[in-house]
């Protein structure tokens, strides 16, 4: 049995309305349906574009946020089901490191009250002096020095907060900790710094890791399974080698196609894949297969009406797609472009919107009816995924992330 099991998670918020009394009119989908196990002293990365609910889902496993359904099974213990004060108990082992070091960290605190409190909560130590000489041998592990104790939050820099912040989650010996983009707030020579230090730690005290993250090549380098989350649901999860080498849904397909290349000659060569339109509201998403929208290879009998379930298709690859052998045997007949047509149409369609809207007469019948000529906003070149970073080697075992220089040539990554 797996340490951390998800099972059809479900995170809905009320969307409310009214004055005098609030009537639920809506939710938001921030997850819907997102089933993953994580192994024991294994790392499982989660990516995706913004908005598409890997916060919402770290946090649910924490049970920072409500879970409206499904169940969360950690060592054999539904925490969903579990009252206030159990759940409590078994926060010491479900530790969550934070996107933002300095909002996460309590300004009018020193670093050693701010670590002391969580242990002093769970029974940690007997007294003050010996959680003191436990937060000096954490802090060593993290590269800071012992007279950080007596310091504030904002005497340290960005990477130096990071690093108090796993500190402060380590200390209370966890067996899962949850990093939410731990590195996207910090300089690019700081990043390989911080991956580092989480593959060394879990190396020598046998953590899991959830990580949250954006850049792809950052992701790469740490994990060993992969999710890629599209609007509230998994599309797609593989070991991170085969995700890489061969990607087989097609937003996973676009996101890697995203990631630059250093190679110029190589990258003149590649295709992109640039997708339709936006990504759809969570509180409405589309029927069906939540990608269908803006995937090329979109079948509208099938991808419009019917939700694919995320199936293994082989060696643990895992896929929610109902063509996805079609499309690589190259039977299923493209929809949608994925050049710059894909462009020109978004433009298309946001040209109409603004001339409809200038177009319409004012209500009290004032208005001539006379348009001025449509001020079409500026477009970006594409729409393309969310952030992704260089190309990096698969994971191999004792291998540093990539240097400043390396991870520079791939190009920004926030």
């Amino acid at each position: 049995m797996s340490l951390l099991e998800l099972d059809d998670v479900k995170v809905h918020f009320p969307v409310k309305k009214g004055l005098f009394f609030d009537r639920t009119v809506g939710h938001v989908y921030a997850v819907d349906g997102v089933s993953l196990s994580i192994e024991a002293g294994q790392t499982y990365g989660l990516v995706g574009e913004s908005g598409c609910g890997k916060t919402t889902l770290g946090r649910a496993v924490l049970r920072l946020n409500d879970i409206t359904d499904g169940g969360v099974v950690f060592d054999g213990t539904d925490l969903a089901k579990l009252p206030g004060e159990e759940m409590r108990a078994f926060r010491r082992r479900l530790q969550m490191v934070f996107q933002d070091p300095l909002g996460s960290l309590n300004p009018r605190q020193n670093i050693e009250s701010i670590l002391s409190e969580g242990m002093a909560a769970h029974g940690i130590g007997k007294d003050q002096a010996e959680r003191r000489e436990k937060i000096k041998a954490i802090l060593a592990k993290v590269g800071l020095p012992s007279n950080a104790l007596s310091r504030y939050p904002h005497e340290f820099s960005g990477g130096q907060r990071q690093r108090i912040g796993i500190a402060r989650a380590l200390v209370l010996e966890p067996d899962v900790i949850i990093c939410d983009e731990p590195v996207s707030a910090l300089d690019v020579s700081v990043q390989a710094q911080v991956i580092n230090l989480l593959e060394e730690l879990q190396e020598s005290l046998g953590l899991t890791y959830l990580v949250i993250a954006h850049d792809l090549a950052v992701v790469r380098h740490i994990s060993d399974v992969i999710g890629v989350m599209y609007l509230g649901g998994l599309v797609e999860e593989a070991p991170s080698d085969a995700l890489y080498a061969k990607p087989r849904h097609p937003y996973t397909k676009a996101l890697m196609s995203a990631v630059p290349v250093p190679d110029p000659e190589v990258e003149d060569r590649r295709e992109r894949i640039l997708l339709h339109g936006d990504l759809p509201s969570p509180a409405n998403p589309p029927a069906g297969c939540r990608f269908h929208t803006r995937c090329p290879w979109v079948q509208e009998t099938k991808c419009a009406t019917e939700r694919p379930p995320l199936l293994d298709t082989g060696g643990g690859h895992k896929v929610a797609c109902h063509f996805t052998a079609e499309i690589e045997a190259g039977t299923v007949k493209q929809t949608l472009a994925t050049g710059i047509e894909a462009v020109i149409a978004t433009e298309a369609v946001a040209a109409e919107a603004v001339e409809t809207s200038e177009g319409e007469a004012p209500e009290d019948g004032s208005g001539t009816g006379a348009k001025e000529p449509a001020t079409v906003p500026a477009q970006e070149p594409a729409t393309v995924p969310a952030q992704a970073g260089p190309e990096a080697d698969a994971k191999e075992t004792g291998k540093k992330a990539p240097d400043a220089t390396e991870k520079a040539e791939g190009g920004p990554t926030a």
